[in-house]
């Protein structure tokens, strides 16, 4: 698959990247890259984020955050198992945070 690049500059959420549930092994390569001070954590879901009425800021959304990829460095790891959503979320500062997503499978799309 092609990679999947969101940033984010300041505190906020990115738009939650739909990881695509009819490849497997389900695998993704995660980097963030950091540019100035910012302090981020990528996040997933289990959730139907594509269930009528769905928002990924809802009080009845649950994420949980990735065991590494978290703080203020760049940094990259992956997700080996089946997820349905990933976001990039900002907490302080003023720099950016990137995250680029890389799901193994699915030739073709190049």
């Amino acid at each position: 698959m092609r990679p999947a690049v969101t940033s984010i500059t300041g505190v906020g959420n990115s738009p939650v990247y739909a990881v695509d549930n009819y490849i497997s092994p389900s695998n993704m390569g995660l980097a963030v890259v950091v540019s100035g001070t910012i302090t981020y954590k990528v996040q997933y879901t289990f959730d139907d984020i594509f269930a009528k009425g769905y928002s990924p800021t809802a009080g009845t959304s649950t994420w949980f955050d990735h065991p590494t990829l978290t703080g203020s460095s760049s940094g990259n790891s992956n997700i080996a198992y089946p997820v349905t959503g990933i976001r990039l979320t900002t907490s302080a500062g003023s720099g950016s945070a990137t995250l680029t997503i890389i799901q193994a499978g699915g030739g073709g799309n190049a």
